[in-house]
Order: C-alpha cells, then structure tokens, then sequence
C-alpha cells in the first residue's frame, strides 16, 4: 500500500506504477461531465483563481456529490476523458474514476507527470471516509457542480501510470 497526502508532488507521482495500490487523503476535487469542460476553459485562460480553484498537486475525483454519497463514474465519456490532458497540463496529478481509457489519454498523463486510478464503485464504504463537501463553484449544476471533498483513506489501483495502462 503507497500512502498519498494531497496536495500530491510529481516526485510522488514518478514512484507510482500500474497495479499499485493507493490510500489518499486530504482534500480533491470532483467532477464529471458537466462541470470538467467549465473548469478546462478556465485552466486554458487562466482564470481558475477567479473560481478560487487551485489544480496544483490536486486528485479530481470522477463523481457526482449527492445524499448518496459519492462512487465513481466512466472516465472514458468524451467530455471527462477530454478533460485529463489540460487539467494535468495545469496540475491535477491523480484522476479517479473507472473504466478504460484511451491510449492517447494514457500518453498524454505521461507527458504531463499525472496518474489514473481506478476505484471499486463501492459508493457505501467511501461514505465513512468523506467528510467536509463544499461546493466551489457552479452551484446552478447541483450535485455536478464542482465540490472539494475531504478523504480519509480512499483505496484505488493505479491504471494508467508512465505510458502504461492497467488495461493493455
């Protein structure tokens, strides 16, 4: 087990390969389809400081943030997948979801020193190791705007890792 604290480090990053299995705590963001493409177009013209968003050494989780709880979602929808190059281009180190994704996303993690993680949708036992959701900002999406979430412990498999991929 590779315990990990965000905000993560890219010499954190460089440690990690596919098939290893992580616990990370602190504070990550989470995002699907509505609100990723929002915060691209931020990171793209600089104005995420404006959102009081910061991506430096930060784990977007693939998720909604509901009364439920949170689980993971597909990380290959075209709007999220889309989102794993520029996110990490401007910081984001870890991405969680589930799901293949494509070999071009895997290249561009490798470039940008970022990593995907799968986590087992296991929406019930996450429940116990999340605390503290705010939203950040686009509040008109609801449980898809953009939240930080605080974790404590959350278990997942390193899947794309330095041009490789867990599902290869």
């Amino acid at each position: 087990m590779i315990y990990l604290q965000t905000p993560i480090s890219t010499e954190d990053i460089s440690k990690l390969n596919v098939g290893d299995i992580v616990s990370l705590s602190g504070y990550i963001y989470t995002g699907r389809d509505a609100v990723l493409p929002k915060i691209v177009a931020h990171a793209e013209n600089g104005t995420l400081e404006e959102i009081n968003v910061d991506l430096e050494g930060q784990v977007v989780f693939h998720t909604a943030v509901s009364v439920a709880g949170v689980g993971p979602t597909s990380s290959n929808k075209l709007e999220i997948e889309e989102s794993f190059e520029p996110l990490s281009r401007h910081g984001v180190r870890l991405f969680l979801g589930k799901g293949a994704i494509s070999r071009e996303t895997v290249e561009a993690l490798e470039r940008n020193r970022s990593v995907f993680a799968v986590i087992p949708p296991v929406t019930a036992l996450l429940g116990s190791k999340t605390s503290d959701m705010e939203t950040v900002c686009y509040p008109e999406l609801g449980m898809e705007g953009l939240h930080r979430i605080k974790v404590d412990g959350y278990q997942a498999i390193i899947a794309a890792a330095n041009g490789e991929s867990i599902y290869e």
